[in-house]
Order: C-alpha cells, then sequence, then structure tokens
C-alpha cells in the first residue's frame, strides 16, 4: 500500500504542471505522424532491413522510448535528494525506487498509448498485438537507461546530452534504418527489438530467438535500473554553494567569470560538446551507401538539381543537426539553473543586460566549441567547397539554437523544454532541411530558424560560389528575431523577484 501511495503522489506531482502531460501526448504524435515518412525514405537510402513500412511501424517505439527516458531521468535526478531524506526518515529505499520505476513505467504506458494511436491513425497497424508489446519494451528498455542516467549523472545538461546521445546512435545506425546485419550494431539496446517489432527476422538471434533476446534485454535493463538506483538512494549527498560577489565596475566580466567557472566545473558537458557530433559525423560516413540522389543548388544565378552521391555528402550534412541539438539544450540548460542566482544578482544591483550578455557568452562559447569540433571532425571525411561559408553557417544555426535554448527554458521548463529542445531541431534540421531526404527543403520547413542557416550551410558544402544572399538574410532575421525575445524574456525572469520583493 505504502508503494502504491508514492506511486500516486508521484504522478500528482508530474501532473502539477499540465505542460508536461500536454507535451507527452503531443510529441509522440508530431514524431509519428511527421518524421515517419521521411526516416522510411532514409531507411531505404540506407539500406535499412525493415524498408519503409517497417520503419514507420518502429517510430512509435522510439518515440515511446525517447519520452520515456527523458521522463524518468528527470523523476530520479530533480528528486534525488528528497529520495534520500525519506531514506534516512525511515522508508526503505527498495519500496521507494519501486515506486519510482513504476511511476516512469506509468507514463510510458501513456506516450506509448499516444504513439500507437498517432501511427493507427497515419498507416494503420497490420499486427497490433507485436507492435504495442515491442513499443512498450522500447519505453521499458530506455525507461531503464533514463532511471541509470539520473541516478549517475547529476547535472541535467549532461543526463540529456547522454540520453539523446544513446537514442540516437541507437536510432539512426539500427538495424531499420541501417544494415541489419551489422555486427557492431547487436549490442545497441533496441537492435531485436526493432527487429522483432518490425516482423523482420535477424537471422543472428540463435536459439532463444529475436523475441527471447528482446525480452532479456528489457528483463536485464530493468534489474539494472533498478540496482542502480537503488544503491544510490544509500549515499548521502553534499550540496555546495559558491558565490561570486559582484563588482559595479566589473560586472559583466564578473558575471561571464562565474558562468565560466561553473561551466569549467563540469568537464563532462565539454567532452559531450565534442565527442556527441564526431561520432555522428563519423558513424554517418561510415554507413552510408553509395548512390545518387537529387539536391537542389545554386549555382551562377541559377538554381537546378544536381544527382550527388549520398555516400559523399552525408557526413557534411550531420555536423549542423548535432551542433543545432546541443545548443538548444545548452542554451535552455544555462538560463533555467542560473535564474534564481540572476534573480539575486540583479536585486544586488547587476544590471539584466550584463546577465543576459553573459549568459549569452558561455552559450556562444559552448555552441562554438561544438561547431570547432564538428568541423574539425567533418574535414577529415568531407570536402567543403566554400570552408569559410560551411563554417560560418554551422555556427550561424548552432547561435540561433542557442538562443531558442533560451527561450524554450523558462517557458516550459526542465522536462517539457528537454522535449521541445529535441523535437524542434530534429524536424527542422534533421527532418525539414536535410538534403538526404528530398532535393529542396519541405514547404512547412521554409517557416522554421533552420531554414537560411541550412541553405548556406548546403550552398558552402557543395558548390563553389557564394549566391544564397536571400537565404543569409532569413538567417539573420531569425538571429535578431530570437535574439530580441530572448533578450525581452531574460529581463522579465531575472527581474521578477526583485519587483515583487519591492
Amino acid at each position: 500500500m505504502t508503494t502504491v501511495m508514492f506511486v500516486r503522489r508521484f504522478l500528482a506531482d508530474y501532473a502539477r504542471n499540465p505542460v508536461n502531460l500536454l507535451v507527452l501526448v503531443l510529441v509522440p504524435l508530431v514524431f509519428v505522424v511527421v518524421a515517419a515518412g521521411a526516416l522510411a525514405d532514409t531507411a531505404r537510402l540506407l539500406g535499412g532491413a525493415g524498408g519503409g513500412p517497417a520503419v514507420e511501424t518502429t517510430t512509435a517505439g522510439w518515440a515511446a522510448g525517447f519520452l520515456a527516458g527523458v521522463a524518468m531521468y528527470f523523476q530520479i535526478s530533480a528528486a534525488r535528494d528528497a529520495d534520500r531524506r525519506l531514506v534516512i526518515a525511515g522508508l526503505p529505499n527498495t519500496r521507494l525506487v519501486a515506486a519510482r520505476l513504476l511511476t516512469g513505467l506509468a507514463l510510458a504506458a501513456l506516450v506509448s498509448a499516444v504513439a500507437l494511436v498517432a501511427l493507427t491513425l497515419r498507416t494503420g497497424i497490420d499486427t497490433p498485438a507485436r507492435v504495442a508489446a515491442g513499443t512498450l519494451m522500447f519505453a521499458a528498455i530506455y525507461l531503464a537507461i533514463g532511471a541509470v542516467v539520473g541516478a549517475t549523472v547529476r547535472n541535467p545538461v549532461n543526463g540529456t546530452v547522454l540520453i539523446l546521445f544513446i537514442w540516437i546512435v541507437d536510432v539512426f545506425f539500427g538495424p531499420t534504418l541501417s544494415a541489419a546485419d551489422n555486427v557492431a550494431t547487436r549490442v545497441l539496446p533496441t537492435h531485436f527489438v526493432s527487429l522483432w517489432m518490425a516482423d523482420q527476422p535477424s537471422g543472428h538471434g540463435g536459439r532463444p530467438g529475436d523475441l527471447g533476446w528482446a525480452l532479456s534485454w528489457t528483463m536485464v535493463a530493468a534489474i539494472v535500473a533498478f540496482e542502480v538506483v537503488t544503491s544510490t538512494t544509500r549515499v548521502a549527498g553534499r550540496r555546495r554553494w559558491h558565490t561570486v560577489p559582484g563588482s559595479a565596475g566589473d560586472q559583466l566580466g564578473t558575471a561571464m567569470a562565474m558562468g565560466l567557472r561553473e561551466w569549467r566545473r563540469n568537464p563532462v558537458l565539454w567532452v559531450l560538446l565534442v565527442v556527441v557530433p564526431a561520432v555522428f559525423i563519423l558513424l554517418s560516413d561510415a554507413i552510408t551507401p553509395h548512390g545518387l540522389t537529387p539536391v537542389v543548388l545554386a549555382e551562377d544565378g541559377r538554381r537546378a538539381a544536381e544527382l550527388l552521391d549520398p555516400a559523399h555528402i552525408h557526413a557534411g550534412t550531420m555536423a549542423p543537426i548535432a551542433v543545432a541539438s546541443l545548443a538548444t539544450l545548452t542554451g535552455l540548460f544555462v538560463v533555467l539553473d542560473a535564474r534564481t542566482g540572476d534573480q539575486r544578482l540583479a536585486l544586488a544591483g547587476l544590471r539584466p543586460g550584463v546577465l543576459l550578455v553573459a549568459r549569452l557568452s558561455v552559450i556562444a562559447l559552448a555552441a562554438l566549441l561544438a561547431t570547432g569540433a564538428s568541423l574539425a571532425v567533418t574535414a577529415t571525411v568531407f570536402d567543403a567547397h566554400q570552408w569559410g561559408l560551411y563554417a560560418a553557417a554551422t555556427a550561424l544555426l548552432a547561435i540561433t539554437y542557442g538562443l531558442l535554448g533560451v527561450l524554450l527554458g523558462p517557458i516550459f521548463g526542465r522536462v517539457s523544454g528537454v522535449f521541445i529542445a529535441f523535437l524542434i531541431p530534429f524536424l527542422d534540421i534533421g527532418i525539414g532541411q536535410s538534403p538526404m531526404l528530398r532535393g529542396e527543403p519541405a514547404d512547412w520547413a521554409t517557416y522554421l530558424p533552420g531554414y537560411g542557416g541550412t541553405r548556406l550551410f548546403i550552398d558552402g558544402a557543395l558548390t563553389a560560389s557564394f549566391d544564397e544572399t536571400w537565404a543569409l538574410l532569413i538567417a539573420l532575421g531569425w538571429l535578431a528575431a530570437l535574439g530580441t525575445a530572448a533578450t525581452l524574456l531574460f529581463r522579465h525572469t531575472a527581474t521578477a523577484r526583485g519587483t515583487v520583493r519591492r
């Protein structure tokens, strides 16, 4: 009865923010409806085992898995100190952990149901029992991943980026999008779940079969998650507070030093900013088969479609996707983590404009680090025609999406903000603008923040002359609009506490 009571309390706490529940419904709907067709085209291009219908089927599992993983991460990470106090007060830690995992399972069941409804509305389901079971296994496996990351990675930027990294490697280099006979992909968490769910026998499942391995992955993941979370609730943690006094004469320097010092204490973040884009780029180059795909390019004042080898251009198009996603998450968490401190600094007399410049400088530094690392790795496998334009366009996209993250944080909060920060760059740059999926951007994609920057980096990557003046103006317009909106929102949130007290 105690466990059931805690599950009800945890669910009620999660539901206090209605945006969280709204996002759990909207994100899988949008992902399955919008991304399924584009991912099916990607599978055909990359030689995936399942082809179009199989990929569209597994999108329900992918959506449910990612949302379950991130939701579970915040269930464990955000409540770590409160859970330890409950254990100190006498609650058995096994019972507490069971309640947390059951809460996550309830959220996973919700997102799985929504994803299945979206899949039914879009394509229909030929084998409902198989697809429903596969979607739940996806959600359960990523539920365990989110729990383990939440118990071991305290910083929310590191945790969410790590889950996103695992998910993207699992999805884009797994058997339904890439070659199923690749031995290296068999260690991915949903390798056998994907193949069984799509009714595509792997041929290497052995005596247990694909279903046996899928169930084994699910059960082992649950056991590992339970043990890891249980072990971390036994350890008492310390909270350290670091304060740096402000200076009226050197406020900007002090604020920037504070921000950089805080992020310098987080070396894992800087490693992720370098490693994540590098892995995406190198794996994209390694798995993409040769062929021909049309890409619309502007050259010498005229626009025409040219047939290009996807094996040649895929690695070159991955850098902006990875960098934009990381920049969005960085912008989101820089603002959220510093919000309370910024309000105190504003009360103490630090100008909101100085605070904003300091925070944006930290975000820009992280975005430029990821951009530099991506370009260095890209240069080893791809030769852009105009490196200066290609690098500038990638940095422009990174800063644009960093500003978008600044807006998402105060509006949506941590949990819902992460979901939105994942969805927008994925649908924008990864789906709508991608030259791997269509010759030119979809009509709806021309209204998104990545349109201008993407046309610029394609022009720099694949043509010998600059012909995208209009795209440059659009990109700068988005940058100015997001910068203005971020400034207004930051001023409001930084001074809100001080206004109330006065």
